[in-house]
């Protein structure tokens, strides 16, 4: 049995999710359990020390690692320990380089398989989805990250939040670093902005995994009731131009809740917004306008909210499935368009049913121009007679007219006063009757309705009445006549009603392909969202779409019960099938592909729309194919245009110095030149600058082909770039008079780095700068925000904002057409070197004129401070 996961979630550094860790571990001893202590660290904090001082641990494992030693996770000594419970802190650490796994959260996916049970904390921008944004608050880049569906598998997920300010006291006082890395922390990591964007962000990461959970529970206990933990506001479209209006009012009702989130309703973390338009099949549907459903699309996304469609005979019911299935607090639906006569003849409306059955979703009708504009277009008249034929499911009423009117006819023709109506007009009236019914309930009605109508004639209206006796032949021949007509005209009815119907069911069909189709054709949907699209619109349970793997004979008898035999592409829902024997409903889906659904089989119309959808399916996976062939076909035309850029730079670039150096060195070897000494001094120093020159316009070359293969190998350690800028400087002659290096700032930490390729970027930044200025050039070092800065300052012209970029790029030279200025790879060159290296290198404006490079490399930070950057230590 596979352990639980507890997640104790921060928003920064130093909010007490270790200390909450720890309290949790004391109650379960308390209450009995085994509880150890993994890893834990305290980061020599006084309270957490003393409540991890009475624990029972299992002793770490220390690692050497670049001359340090570290603890780390002994996860054999665990596994054969076995505890109930282990505390394994810091879930995003990176290991050492000697164990069994990368990571700490593989780790911790061992013991959870193990059958231990395991509580963890986590930073939230530790968090792989929330990388980028956390880079972009704080400017600190975090190299240490878990993957989200790591701590979203967790059965327990628990935010320790705590406000900025009380953060900031609580680093003021002491209790998180030592007082000396006080005055750095709260200036740069801890700043009030910073935690607050962080806050929010662990907020509302953690209010939608609640969410998720809530969802799931709903569904494992089939809870069909409202819970009004959160605001979710659902838009009927009726398919027609007055969804816009809807969903505007929807938007402004969700947001309407999202302010009032303190009352008894909302009280999440905000109101979703979803817009449903339900594909009817039964003959009921009006007429749609696609143009208008994309439209009140693309609204409803701007809007921020989701577009969904399903496929439903009954509307209200499949809007409050629908509701209920989203846990939906509000339904937003447009007032009828139909008047009284209309309301007469077919009964309750949508809005009326809904209102029904809505039970605890609040029900909006919104009032809007349509009804009037419809009136006026004549909807006063009664709906079509082909579309109103057979009701729906209502089938019943049908037959059970048949039934009860020709004897309610009877009852009031039999009180017309003898010789009101002669056997002609009351044979014309059951006539009239049949038809109504035919129009009801179909052909079987009529039938019933002409049989029982004609036993009724008979028997009261024929001479001699009161028995089945027709003493006049022409009373027969009326009633075959009556019923000829009625069976006729039922047939006529009958017919158009079913075509009626498959027309429907087609255009339904063609909307719900056409809402794929959309999603397909705009390329924002992957095709795990494709899948979710259509599990949602017909209700399934799962849906995956599975590709054979193995030989091309794979399609043995067997191989639909196999699992082996298919790998799943993407699927969505709970447990999809992982193969297509253990799916409810299968589709082709290409050569070697197949749709599997779970949940019930779907009927054959379903399935027609299925096998289309297939297609669109196979056509987005195909389209992915292709997207990755044309990427390495990019690829590769970028490696031929570097090619052909790099024959043409060198042209020149090699055989300049290369000749320069031969000419030099032919005069020195000439025995018939008399040189004098100055002379030969001057030839030896122009052939040692040319060789020179040449060998660095190699080394450059050979280093960016290196870098664009990826074949750079790098031996990061702590550095201190005070010691590489000399030797920078020494590599580049023509710096010398020419450019300062300022004393470094400081307290500068060391970076993290390679040293002779940090010597090599410099070297030709410096170079690039004396090369393209005639103004000095100044290098300095200091430390910001956890980052070691290498500032290279020209003030020379400078380099417009727009080509920023540009310089960068290989063979790249601003101004510069005949390559006499150099092949242009220092500062590409550079900029590859740093990243490579985990840092970076950008251009700022010099105040007074000129362009500033700054080299901004991870600071190697102690083992107390390697929270406070937000980063971890060095791994």
């Amino acid at each position: 049995m596979r352990g639980r996961l507890r997640v104790y979630v921060g928003a920064a550094p130093g909010v007490g999710k270790t200390y909450r860790m720890l309290e949790e571990a004391h109650r379960r001893i308390e209450r009995g359990a085994d509880v150890v202590a993994a890893v834990v660290e305290t980061y020599g904090r006084p309270h957490t020390i003393d409540l991890v001082r009475d624990l029972p641990a299992v002793p770490t494992l220390s690692r050497v690692y670049r001359g340090r030693a570290f603890p780390e996770l002994d996860l054999e000594a665990v596994l054969a320990r076995r505890p109930q419970v282990a505390l394994v802190d810091e879930l995003a650490h990176t290991n050492i380089p000697g164990g069994r796994h990368e990571k700490r959260w593989q780790d911790v996916q061992e013991l959870l398989d193990a059958g231990i049970e395991v509580i963890t904390t986590v930073n939230i921008q530790h968090l792989e989805s929330l990388n980028d944004v956390v880079r972009r608050i704080t400017g600190v880049p975090q190299r240490e990250t878990v993957p989200d569906e790591v701590v979203r598998a967790a059965d327990q997920i628990e935010l320790v939040d705590m406000s900025p300010e009380a953060l900031r006291r609580r680093l003021a006082h002491g209790n998180v670093y030592a007082a000396e890395k006080v005055d750095a922390a709260l200036g740069n990591y801890f700043r009030v902005g910073n935690l607050t964007a962080l806050r929010e962000l662990a907020l509302l990461w953690v209010a939608d995994q609640v969410d998720e959970v809530l969802q799931r529970y709903r569904g494992d206990h089939r809870i069909d009731s409202v819970w009004e933990a959160r605001e979710r506001v659902v838009v009927a479209l009726p398919g027609d131009d007055s969804g816009e209006v809807l969903i505007r009012r929807g938007a402004r009702i969700a947001q309407r809740s999202v302010k009032n989130a303190g009352g008894s309703k909302g009280a999440g973390s905000g109101a979703e917004l979803l817009a449903l338009h339900v594909a009817r099949s039964d003959g009921l549907a009006s007429a749609t306008s696609p143009a208008a459903l994309a439209a009140q699309r693309h609204l409803v996304e701007s809007l921020g909210g989701s577009y969904h469609t399903v496929v439903g005979d009954d509307v209200p019911r499949a809007l409050l499935e629908f509701a209920r299935a989203q846990n939906a607090t509000q339904l937003v639906l447009g007032t009828s368009r139909r008047n009284r006569v209309s309301r007469l003849l077919t009964g309750r409306g949508i809005g009326e049913s809904a209102i029904r059955l809505s039970g605890d979703i609040d029900v909006h009708m919104v009032t809007h121009e349509e009804p009037g504009q419809a009136r006026r277009r004549g909807a006063w008249l009664p709906p079509n007679p082909l579309r109103e034929a057979v009701w729906g499911h209502r089938r019943w009423r049908g037959p059970a007219a048949a039934l009860l009117v020709p004897p309610a006819l009877t009852a009031v023709l039999t009180q017309v006063p003898h010789g009101g109506l002669n056997l002609t007009s009351q044979v014309l009236i059951f006539l009239v009757a049949t038809v109504a019914i035919a129009r009801l309930g179909g052909l079987v009605s009529a039938l019933i309705a002409a049989l029982w109508g004609s036993l009724l004639l008979n028997y009261f209206f024929i001479t001699p009445v009161h028995t089945f006796t027709i003493e006049e032949g022409n009373n027969v021949f009326a009633l075959i006549v009556f019923a000829l007509v009625a069976l006729t005209v039922a047939s006529v009815v009958d017919l158009a009603a079913k075509q009626t119907r498959r027309a429907a069911s087609a255009s339904a069909e063609a909307e719900t392909l056409g809402a794929f189709a959309v999603s397909v054709l705009r390329g924002d949907e992957a095709i795990t969202a494709l899948l979710e699209r259509f599990r949602e619109t017909f209700a399934m349970a799962s849906v995956a779409l599975l590709q054979r793997v193995g030989p091309a004979d794979a399609h043995l008898p067997d191989g639909n019960d196999d699992p082996g035999r298919w790998s799943l592409v993407a699927s969505t829902g709970a447990e999809p099938a992982l193969c297509p024997g253990q799916a409810d409903t299968v589709v082709e889906a290409g050569a070697d592909a197949v749709i599997a659904l779970r949940g019930r089989t779907l009927p054959a119309d379903d399935q027609r729309v299925l096998t289309a959808f297939a297609a669109q399916a196979t056509a987005a996976l195909e389209r992915r194919r292709l997207a990755r062939s044309a990427a390495e076909a990019d690829s590769l035309a970028a490696a031929d245009r570097m090619r052909t850029a790099l024959l043409a730079a060198v042209s020149h670039d090699l055989r300049a110095p290369l000749a320069a150096a031969k000419a030099a060195i032919g005069t020195l070897r000439d025995p018939q030149l008399d040189l004098a000494a100055a002379d030969r001094a001057e030839l030896l120093e122009a052939a040692d600058y040319s060789l020179g020159r040449l060998a660095r316009l190699v080394e450059n070359l050979l280093d960016m082909s290196r870098l664009q293969a990826g074949a750079i190998k790098l031996r990061l350690e702590p550095v201190a770039a005070a010691d590489i800028l000399p030797r920078a400087l020494d590599d580049v002659p023509e710096s010398a008079g020419r450019v300062t290096l300022a004393p470094a700032a400081a307290h500068v930490p060391p970076a993290l780095a390679d040293g002779p390729l940090l010597e090599r970027a410099v070297a030709n930044l410096v170079g690039n700068a004396v090369s393209h200025t005639a103004s000095p050039v100044t290098v300095t070092v200091s430390a910001l925000a956890g980052q070691v800065e290498i500032r290279v300052i020209d003030r020379g012209p400078g380099i417009p904002a727009a080509d920023r970029d540009r310089v960068f790029r290989p063979f790249q030279r601003l101004g510069d057409r005949d390559n006499t200025a150099g092949v242009g790879l220092g500062l590409a060159l550079a900029r590859g070197l740093v990243e490579a290296m985990g840092g970076t290198l950008s251009p700022e404006d010099t105040p007074g004129g000129g362009v500033t490079m700054v080299v901004a490399l991870p600071a190697v930070a102690e083992a107390g401070e390697a929270e406070e950057t937000g980063q971890e230590q060095p791994t």
